[in-house]
């Protein structure tokens, strides 16, 4: 047995899963690119005061799941891992002054975020997520493109059947009423309540409906609705959001229920699921708006919409529906050769080659060429280059492995015709 072992709660992504998380990263990119999304990236810690104020110290994130990075001496700085990325984009959005930018600044992380959190399938201590912001947009506009976008990469990811949950919480100025209501009703089962939920009643009544404990499923059924009592305006705002979405085309399910799990949110929340796996551990990603948080961070009053869409949950349910998680590059060709001894012509070949772009594996084993090219088949290359004699009068053997054809080919052009066959898939 090993003596060493990732630790418990992360794994390593071997070649065969890291293809699959770069293809889901490679469509993240290209939409943010379509959509106006800047790509950025910030550092995987910070001050552990940036997720206690931007986060809340009343949430799961902080209280139990924050990975806390132990200072060396009395007087540093409290760090944390990074548990999700908005609390550090917006940390940087105002440190850089980018409220002086034409709004909607629009950012786009990809990358690695940490939580201490109980490891079970689909749920890492180091996990991938995609996060986009929208930072200056009041919405509700914003609001549905952002929605559009996330359920746009789940269906290029290969994930047709993921719906859209969609709820608002309201804002400043109608939660606080409803939370009062919310907390009186909690009041009234209180002896029913969980130890954790418990301790939220007093610290924040919301938190009761986005907990994960079975207990708590009645109870949450049968509360107040925040849908029910909002204001003029978010309520205005809400239907707007909704009118934008029909006319995008995409479908949605209300659930009231719906709070996220974060505190810097308002107004407009979202998640994302497979029909038919609505359960609390089953989402696959999820966001909002949440117009306070720049300000809460030290920047001017600010309105802003996002989402996080966990990668390693999309890698997970594409293999639970059969769908090919990745393909791994194939080398377009493999350069071997009639002499096992010579690798300086195959490596020589090879560098030519990859100057000029070309993806190619120089065969450097000193084994004969049966061998050399049934390893080439096996990678599922397309072409072998074949070194032989001809190499003396300036040619090489150009085998196309999957039609069986094979020519002679003058060195000078075989960069050329291979950008074309790649190009072209041309076969023979």
């Amino acid at each position: 047995m090993p003596t060493y072992r990732a630790p418990r709660g992360t794994r390593d992504l071997l070649p065969e899963t890291r293809a699959g998380f770069s293809r889901l990263e490679g469509i993240a990119r290209s939409l943010a690119l379509r959509y106006g999304y800047r790509e950025m990236e910030i550092p995987l810690f910070e001050q552990a005061a940036v997720f206690e104020r931007g986060i809340g110290e009343a949430t799961d994130v902080v209280e139990k799941e924050l990975f806390r990075i132990a200072p060396r001496t009395e007087d540093s700085e409290s760090w944390a891992l990074r548990p999700e990325a908005t609390a550090g984009i917006v940390r940087a959005y105002v440190q850089h002054g980018m409220q002086a930018l034409p709004p909607p600044v629009k950012l786009s992380v990809v990358g690695p975020m940490f939580r201490y959190d109980r490891p079970q399938a689909g749920r890492y201590r180091q996990f991938w997520q995609w996060s986009a912001e929208a930072i200056g947009d009041p919405g509700p506009a914003v609001d549905a493109e952002v929605v559009e976008m996330g359920l746009r990469f789940y269906k290029e990811a290969g994930l047709p059947d993921v719906q859209v949950l969609l709820n608002s919480i309201g804002d400043a100025a109608c939660r606080p009423a409803y939370l009062e209501t919310l907390k009186t009703y909690f009041s009234g089962h209180e002896a029913q309540l969980p130890a954790l939920d418990r301790r939220r009643l007093d610290t924040n009544p919301l938190r009761l409906l986005d907990s994960k404990d079975p207990a708590m499923t009645a109870l949450i059924a049968s509360a107040p609705k925040m849908i029910d009592r909002l204001c003029e305006a978010c309520a205005a705002h809400f239907t707007s959001v909704r009118v934008h979405l029909d006319a995008l085309g995409v479908s949605y399910r209300l659930e009231p229920t719906l709070v996220r799990g974060l505190d810097y949110y308002a107004r407009t929340a979202y998640e994302f699921y497979r029909q038919g796996a609505e359960g609390q551990q089953q989402a696959l990603g999820g966001g909002g708006r949440y117009d306070g948080l720049v300000e809460l961070l030290g920047g001017r009053p600010t309105p802003a919409i996002g989402f996080a869409l966990g990668l390693d949950r999309v890698v997970l349910a594409l293999a639970e529906t059969g769908a090919t998680v990745s393909h791994e590059a194939s080398p377009l060709a493999v350069i071997v050769g009639a002499d096992p001894a010579d690798t300086v012509s195959r490596l020589r070949v090879a560098s030519l080659l990859r100057s000029e772009g070309l993806s190619v594996r120089a065969e450097l084993a000193p084994r004969k060429l049966g061998r050399q090219l049934e390893t080439a088949s096996k990678e599922q290359a397309h072409f072998a280059v074949i070194i032989g004699d001809e190499l003396a009068d300036g040619h090489v053997q150009l085998k196309d492995l999957k039609a069986g054809t094979q020519h002679l080919v003058p060195l000078a052009d075989l960069a050329r015709d291979l950008a074309r066959a790649e190009k072209t898939h041309h076969h023979g």
